[in-house]
Parts: structure tokens; C-alpha cells; sequence
């Protein structure tokens, strides 16, 4: 029976799923290279916006949870759990190369009977060939022999206050049928509801079918902006009204660009592995040309409602509200705020943004030259001196009232304006 789970990685994904565990009793270890997140998490403080401090000290009154930087501490668990990064390369190649050397610093550590698991998204063959690989010829241990390894794809959605990790179905592919009784043993802890399936491959492909569904749906609503715009219809108004159909249609919802860590790289695994297989994925690839066009649309928006005014991009003051990809969250990864920030930046335009949830950027390797940019205040005043507000994403916490009083020109890229500025002339819509 397996009594203590380590859990790799302790971002948006591998935090919760810590907390989670620690609550239903399990001792948990929780890894990261960070040493930053490690202070603060064994202090009982959280360092994600939408997971209170008041879990994390929980977990440390409790006595099931130590954070860690030591494998060797990982080692001592039954079970580990890997949830770290998997970004695209510089050419919109799949980088495992986290997951690689999780394998390879793990792999020293394995013990007879231990069960590794990965969450992090990825295609298919990833855990049965590459990850196996690592740990293999790193530990002299052989998977499904020697010990037991899975694949489980997140569910996570970050900011959503009715998405709880128990509460989400969890999908569980084994390399053996006796990895994925382990692996069911061991989620039964802690998940109500648990879909086996065949294989890890089986489980890695229904990832990513989830998010190039949601991908491609939302190029969709994308396009269809973008037509009905030139209609002089609301495309807004009518998925409020299409979502009344009870059956056939699910509500998607336009916007800048895609943002955050799944839907806009998730697909390009696929699409990746597929040229390897001599397989085309045209479809997968024109919903990611719709969508990756998007923050150009926004930009053409922003220089023909300028136009309106006599004013050009070159030299105006414009604020862009909500860096974050995603509504009160503070997760700014792949946000599409950036690339309007840099396109509009290239036009001349001077940029400040607003973001309640990022009061500074911090550093990344796709926006170094913005690391340290702070906030600006949304006071009467500042908003006024701006020629231009452009909302890239919605934030309850931002006071769209004070904004539409005093802004000369807004854009609204999320329909956040719409029951607080009524036909005005100054607020368009893109």
C-alpha cells in the first residue's frame, strides 16, 4: 500500500495536487528546483494567487508536508508524481527536455516497487519510450518489472473557484496492467472518480484531444468575430443567444490570442508527432493560424479606432489592462497581452499595463526586456492620460466603471465593458 507521494514540480499544477494528497492524510514530499518556492512553501506561505496561504499552513500543522530541492527525499516515497514544464522550442518543437532530466536526476533514486507518474502534457509515446529510457539507464531498474510507471494528464483550470482536484475525473493510462493498478490505488486516495485506460499512450492522446478541441473551437468564435465585425453584428450577443440551444452547441468564447500553458502549445505536440507518423494535420494547423493571427487583428483594431481620432499608433500613450492569460489568475505564460505589448511597441507606441494579479512582470525567456515593468495605477487621472485603453484580459478585480468614466478610447477584447458602456463612441469592441 503506498503511504507517501512525492510530487515533482510545484507550479499550478503539481500545488494543488500536493495539497490534495497532504489533506486526504498522505505524506507528501514536495520537489522543486526553486529554492525561492521551497522557503516559502515549508513557512506556510503560497506564492499562487488563487490558492490561499491558509492550504499551505494547513499542510504544515498537519505534519504531512515537506518541501524540498533533495531527490533523495523523493526517493524515500512510495510513489512520484511528475508535473514539470513542457514548453515549445525556438521552431514550435515539443522541448521534453524538463521531463528528461526529471527522469535522469529521479532515476538514482528509484527503489524496487515505486511507482513514477507522469502529469505533464506531451504526445504520445513520451512516457512508454522516452521517459522510460531515463529512468532506466539511470536507475538499472526495468519499468513494469522493476517498478511501475503511468501517465495521468492534468485537469487542471486555474482561477476556476468550481474546479476541485477531487472533483475532476482523473484518466490513467499504465505501461502494465499492474502499473495501472498502482496507479488507480494510489489516485483513489485523493480523486472520486478515476477512467482507466488501455495504455499510456491512450492517455497522453485524450490530453491532447481535449485541448486542440477547445483549440480549434476557439478559432472558430475567432473567425467569427472577425466576419461578423465586418457585418456590423455582435458576435458576443449571439453566442448568448446560440447557448440557449439546449443540445448541439457548446459556448466558446473570442478573444486577443490564446495564452496560458496548454491551448496554445498542446496542439503542436500533436501536430509534431503526426509529420513524424507521414500523417497531415491541416485542420489542427489552420485553427493555430486563426488563432496566432488574433493579436494581429487587435492591432489593426487599435490603429483604425485611433484613426477615429486623428491619431496615429507612433507616439500614443496606450494601457493595456490584464497581463495574466486568463481572467483572476496570475498566470502570464503565453499570454497574448505580450505579443499586442510588442507589436504595438514596434509601432511606436509607449505601453503601460495594469494587471491587479502581476504588479511587476517577472522574468521569462520570451519577455526578458519587460522583466521589472510594474503596474500603473488605475486612478481618474492615469486612466485619462492615456490616448487609448485596450483590454486584453478580464479581471473582477479591475473597476471597469472608474475605467469607462475616464478613458478616452477603450478596446475591449472580452466583452468586459458591456453592461457598463452603452453605445458610446469611444468603446469599440475587437
Amino acid at each position: 500500500m503506498s503511504k507517501s507521494v512525492a510530487i515533482i514540480g510545484l507550479g499550478y499544477v503539481g500545488l494543488p495536487l500536493a495539497i490534495q494528497f497532504a489533506k486526504a492524510g498522505v505524506r507528501v514530499v514536495g520537489f522543486d528546483l526553486d529554492q525561492k518556492k521551497v522557503s516559502k512553501l515549508n513557512a506556510g506561505e503560497s506564492y499562487i494567487l488563487h490558492i490561499p496561504s491558509e492550504d499551505v499552513s494547513n499542510l504544515k500543522e498537519g505534519g504531512n508536508f515537506l518541501a524540498t530541492c533533495d531527490y533523495e527525499e523523493v526517493g524515500k516515497c512510495d510513489a512520484a508524481i511528475i508535473c514539470v514544464p513542457t514548453p515549445l522550442g525556438a521552431h514550435r518543437e515539443p522541448d521534453i527536455s524538463y521531463i528528461l532530466e526529471t527522469g535522469r536526476s529521479l532515476g538514482p533514486h528509484l527503489h524496487k516497487g515505486m511507482l513514477v507518474v507522469l502529469e505533464s502534457t506531451t504526445y504520445p509515446g513520451t512516457t512508454d519510450t522516452d521517459l522510460r529510457q531515463a529512468l532506466e539507464e539511470t536507475s538499472g531498474l526495468k519499468a513494469g518489472t522493476d517498478f511501475h510507471l503511468a501517465y495521468s494528464p492534468e485537469r487542471e483550470d486555474p482561477g476556476n473557484p468550481n474546479s476541485k482536484v477531487a472533483e475532476i475525473p482523473k484518466v490513467i493510462g499504465g505501461l502494465t496492467p499492474e502499473c495501472l493498478e498502482e496507479a488507480t490505488h494510489i489516485y483513489s486516495k485523493v480523486i472520486k472518480k478515476l477512467v482507466p485506460v488501455s495504455s499510456t499512450r491512450i492517455a497522453e492522446a485524450v490530453k491532447l484531444t481535449e485541448n486542440i478541441f477547445r483549440s480549434v473551437n476557439i478559432a472558430m468564435v475567432n473567425e467569427l468575430k472577425m466576419v461578423y465585425d465586418a457585418m456590423g453584428i455582435d458576435i458576443w450577443e449571439v453566442i448568448e443567444a446560440a447557448k440557449t440551444k439546449p443540445f448541439g452547441f457548446m459556448p466558446f468564447y473570442p478573444g486577443p490570442g490564446l495564452g496560458g500553458h496548454c491551448i496554445p502549445i498542446d496542439p503542436f505536440y500533436l501536430t509534431w508527432k503526426a509529420h513524424e507518423h507521414g500523417q497531415p494535420t491541416r485542420f489542427i494547423e489552420l485553427a493555430g493560424e486563426v488563432n496566432t493571427s488574433m493579436p494581429n487583428y487587435v492591432v489593426h483594431q487599435v490603429m483604425e479606432v485611433l484613426s477615429t481620432r486623428k491619431k496615429a499608433v507612433n507616439g500614443s500613450r496606450i494601457l493595456i489592462i490584464g497581463i495574466a492569460y486568463k481572467s483572476n489568475v496570475d498566470d502570464d505564460r503565453e499570454s497574448p497581452a505580450y505579443i499586442l505589448w510588442k507589436n504595438l511597441a514596434k509601432r511606436g507606441a509607449e505601453i503601460s499595463y495594469h494587471d491587479p494579479h502581476v504588479p511587476v512582470i517577472r522574468p521569462s525567456r520570451e519577455h526578458s526586456e519587460l522583466a521589472g515593468i510594474q503596474s500603473t495605477d488605475l486612478t481618474p487621472e492615469n486612466i485619462a492620460s492615456f490616448d487609448l485603453v485596450l483590454l486584453a484580459t478580464k479581471h473582477d478585480a479591475v473597476d471597469h466603471q472608474t475605467v469607462a468614466d475616464h478613458a478616452q478610447l477603450i478596446i475591449d477584447t472580452r466583452n468586459a465593458f458591456h453592461d457598463v458602456i452603452k453605445d458610446s463612441e469611444k468603446y469599440f469592441k475587437a
